[in-house]
């Protein structure tokens, strides 16, 4: 576990921009189950979060389609609610970070480090409105 001071403000970079923090496994439940679209970001410590995902997943937002709800979880931090939600992105790997948009309860596209890592913000904000475009 990382300690709280630490990731702090990795947190609130998302939760600032409206993501909903989420440290539960029935929390990542409840969120999944909301009708329309849901985008579930798993937060990390990692550079390529800091310098990719984060900004990516905010800079997706500035689209005229977005998700209904946005929620993260931190990797290393919210066990409970990162285990959750990695179970309804199988078939994928656990990967943090990550990013995986549900529509209706079901995953519909997904970003997995792989896919961040390395990659500018803006082309990370280019794949998810892409994403929001067709299922939002």
């Amino acid at each position: 576990m990382y300690p709280a001071d630490l990731v702090k403000p990795m947190k609130e970079d998302l939760t600032i921009a409206g993501f909903e923090e989420v440290i539960t496994a029935q929390g990542i439940d409840v969120a999944i189950a909301k009708e329309g679209t849901t985008l579930v970001v798993v937060n990390s410590v990692c550079g390529c979060a800091a310098a990719n995902a984060r900004p990516g997943a905010k800079a997706s937002l500035d689209n005229d389609k977005k998700p209904d709800h946005l929620v993260t979880v931190f990797a290393g931090v919210d066990k409970e609610a990162v285990d959750k939600a990695r179970e309804y992105m199988i078939p994928f790997p656990p990967s943090s970070p990550a990013m995986a948009l549900f529509k209706e309860g079901e995953l519909v596209h997904i970003l997995e480090r792989h896919h961040i890592e390395g990659r500018p913000a803006d082309m990370i904000a280019e794949n998810l409105k892409d994403a929001y475009n067709e299922y939002c």
